[in-house]
């Protein structure tokens, strides 16, 4: 496994189509971090990928950044791991704001539940 620091974050690479991300406390994640982001994914990993989101930290984005963070046709899914009520909202808001784009997303409060949903994707 390959720990990567990125401006925003982290992002654990677990196989060449599986990365965790962590997002740093307090971030708000704009366009130009999801340009960063997506640029990252796109030269690291092997398309289809799923992602791990571990929302370990409360962190925003801006509207702009909202709307594109996860529309990248290579993302094959997306597990989000909530630990609080409040990551929870956040994420369900984030779809909401997309529920124009047919993700593949699921949220789960435990790690490993999560990364054996995304392995049988």
């Amino acid at each position: 496994m390959k720990n990567f620091r990125l401006s925003f974050g982290e992002i654990k690479i677990l196989n060449q189509n599986l990365a965790e991300v962590i997002v740093d406390e307090g971030v708000l994640f704009d366009e130009v971090m999801v340009d960063e982001y997506h640029d990252f994914l796109l030269n690291t990993l092997n398309p289809p990928f799923s992602l791990l989101v571990n929302k370990k930290y409360s962190y925003a984005y801006t509207f702009q950044a909202q709307k594109c963070i996860a529309n990248l046709k290579e993302i094959k899914a997306m597990a989000v791991l909530v630990s609080t009520p409040g990551a929870e909202l956040s994420t369900k808001t984030l779809i909401n704001v997309n529920g124009n784009y047919m993700w593949n997303i699921e949220l789960f409060n435990d790690r490993a539940e999560a990364l054996k949903w995304l392995r049988a994707q």
